[in-house]
């Protein structure tokens, strides 16, 4: 299939921008800027990229005013405030579209199931009883959908996943394959030595505009519901445990986990591997880097890191052994000693003084 094909006004139009050069340029796709050609656009994000702009062969690029001034060897710009957003918008006009409509022959869809007209149902889909499922979505081939599970208007569900538990969805929600919402959450009573199953009793509600990646675990909750907030992104590997709720517009990289009856706030940003044990609560507008434990409730914005940054090995084996040698020294015997360092040093300078 050939990708749309649009004059340089229009896309300026789309995004908001305006056309410096030839508006009537046809462009036919979007390219990054060490392999566009003369048909395609590209965008320049920042002044790092300037030498790679200055060498692409990009027919258009997307730039702010500032950037534009310093390519004089390029003549067709579209010019935004936030060429990285424009490029995201772009995206989705030159995205192929899947079209199909209508229900497969191998499907199998239970009579009390209320599916709107325009949807497409895959091979060998699998919907249950009750189940409802909105105009313009689409359900790829294998996918399951216990009893009473609801998808909202305009929804991609990919390949393999399985939804459970009479999940509750949102519109233009997106998830790909092999992903499993309101699987049973790792709920056990410790007695005598056993483990003791909890049935677990709650849904999953998820809201508006959120994508889930592939392969992800979102477990239904014990008694209350597991709950995804409207804008929220979850990356490939991610595990959302029985009764967390996830705020808002927050973000997750690959395999962050998330243990039980955890809060977390609205516009939060983890980074990849982020663990965060259960039972406690973080408030909005908090950043996690990579491969960072959080244990303990966060109460005020910001960035929060754990762990060591890497080394070289040698390095870091010095580091841990320093680590080791400094935990076995008493924390009294260490505020002595810098209680004994301060002190010759303010009796050094009181000798330096008087001898000027």
């Amino acid at each position: 299939m050939k990708s749309n094909c649009y004059s340089l006004n229009e896309l300026a139009q789309i995004v908001n921008g305006h056309t410096i050069g030839d508006g009537n340029v046809q462009v036919s796709g979007l390219a990054s800027l060490e392999y566009a050609q003369a048909q395609q656009i590209s965008f320049v994000n920042g002044e790092k990229y300037l030498d790679k702009a200055i060498q692409s062969k990009a027919g258009a690029l997307i730039v702010t005013a500032t950037l534009k001034d310093q390519l004089v060897h390029h003549q067709q710009f579209i010019v935004v405030d936030n060429p990285y957003l424009a490029f995201a918008q772009l995206t989705h006009h030159f995205e192929r579209k899947f079209k199909l409509r209508g229900i497969e022959h191998t499907a199998q869809i239970a009579d009390s199931a209320i599916i709107a007209d325009n949807v497409y149902i895959g091979h060998f889909v699998v919907i249950g009883e009750h189940c409802v499922i909105g105009e313009n979505t689409v359900i790829q081939s294998h996918v399951r959908l216990d009893d009473a599970v609801e998808i909202g208007q305009d929804s991609l569900i990919e390949s393999h996943v399985f939804i459970t538990a009479a999940a509750k969805l949102g519109d233009r929600v997106r998830i790909h394959a092999n992903t499993v919402i309101g699987g049973e959450g790792f709920g056990f009573a410790p007695y005598q030595g056993q483990w003791h199953r909890i049935a677990q009793l709650g849904s999953v509600r998820i809201g508006n505009n959120v994508r889930i990646g592939s392969n992800c675990s979102i477990d239904r909750g014990a008694l209350e519901d597991t709950i995804i907030e409207d804008g929220v992104i979850l990356d490939n590997l991610v595990q959302i445990a029985h009764n967390v709720k996830v705020g808002a517009n927050t973000a997750m990289a690959a395999k962050c986990g998330v243990a039980g009856s955890t809060t977390i706030g609205k516009n939060c940003i983890f980074a990849g591997a982020v663990g965060v044990v259960g039972h406690i609560n973080i408030c909005d507008n908090v950043t996690i880097t990579g491969m960072s434990m959080v244990t303990k409730n966060i109460l005020q914005p910001g960035s929060y890191s754990s762990g060591t940054a890497m080394s070289e090995t040698a390095q870091w084996k010095k580091t841990v052994v320093r680590l080791r040698q400094l935990a076995d020294v008493p924390l009294t015997k260490m505020v002595k000693q810098l209680d004994h360092m301060q002190a010759r040093i303010e009796s050094l300078e009181t000798n330096f003084k008087l001898r000027k």
